[in-house]
């Protein structure tokens, strides 16, 4: 047991998940999920997800070891500053979001003196949502980046670290800005491709995907995630999106090239290059 007692604000597909496998793995004495509303209370304590489940915020942070923000980007500042009176002093704070310089630089002050706060994301999801979703594998053979600055404690790093680490999760290290010019080109541009595809073939109507097969299902699986997750996640993190499409619409037009001029070595090279680095790729089963 790493935690007497460990909160959740959250009970979406991460926050689900964490309360599920922190369970099963009897990684802290007892288990409270915060949401906004019963019904979602309700679904979390359904599910197994936690020992516990408020609405009320300041119950649920209340002497907790360990507090996890698995909220969207968008409201972590609130909620931290709304839960900072009822931390206990030196409590670990922590969060799951997809985009790091905002969210620390902002959290990084709320918390400061009242909390040790240091920035997490794990790697791991799908395309669905919600607390139905959530399963206690999730974060096995995937990667936890965290993200510390020269502010954070070096035992609160530590202990956030063999915190994911005991949900099955290996730790990286990187800082809040390479964080997010990472993830743009491997996570978040990804998305906008997918839509963007799906949205081309569907232009005049979905006919077309009468037609399709296991390529465009496979290339556009990430389309079918939450719309309003991802449109806050793209628009935070939106200068370094933007460089990945600029870099990304340099590479389709390159091809576009090869195509008009009939450059069938550099467009074997071009196909080569890119099958050698998809298989050196290491995915979870």
């Amino acid at each position: 047991m790493l935690f007497k007692k460990l909160t959740v604000l959250g009970p979406g597909l991460l926050g689900g998940s964490i309360g599920l496998a922190a369970r099963a793995r009897q990684i802290a004495g007892r288990t409270v999920l915060w949401a906004r509303r019963p019904e979602a209370c309700d679904e979390a304590m359904t599910a197994g997800a936690a020992d516990a489940a408020t609405l009320d915020l300041a119950e649920a942070v209340c002497a907790a070891d360990l507090v996890i923000l698995a909220t969207p980007v968008g409201v972590m500042g609130e909620l931290a500053a709304k839960m900072a009176p009822s931390l206990k002093p030196q409590a670990l704070v922590t969060d799951v979001g997809s985009v790091k310089y905002p969210v620390v630089t902002q959290l990084e002050h709320l918390l400061a003196g009242k909390a040790r706060f240091v920035g997490s994301h794990p790697m791991a999801g799908s395309e669905q949502s919600g607390i139905a979703a959530a399963r206690k594998e999730l974060f096995e053979g995937s990667v936890c980046i965290l993200t510390p600055t020269e502010r954070t404690d070096a035992g609160a790093l530590q202990q956030v670290a063999e915190f994911w680490k005991s949900l099955g999760a290996s730790v990286r290290t990187l800082t809040a800005t390479e964080h997010d010019e990472v993830v743009a080109r491997v996570s978040h541009l990804p998305h906008l491709v997918a839509a963007a595809l799906v949205n081309l073939v569907c232009s005049d109507g979905p006919r077309p995907l009468e037609f399709a097969g296991g390529g465009l299902r496979d290339t556009t699986r990430i389309a079918s995630s939450p719309p309003g997750m991802w449109q806050e996640i793209c628009l935070t993190n939106r200068d370094e999106v933007c460089r990945a499409l600029a870099q990304f619409i340099e590479q389709l037009e390159a091809v576009q090239t090869m195509l008009r001029n009939k450059e069938d070595a550099n467009l074997t090279a071009f196909l080569k290059r890119a099958k050698f680095f998809r298989d050196e790729m290491k995915f979870r089963k």
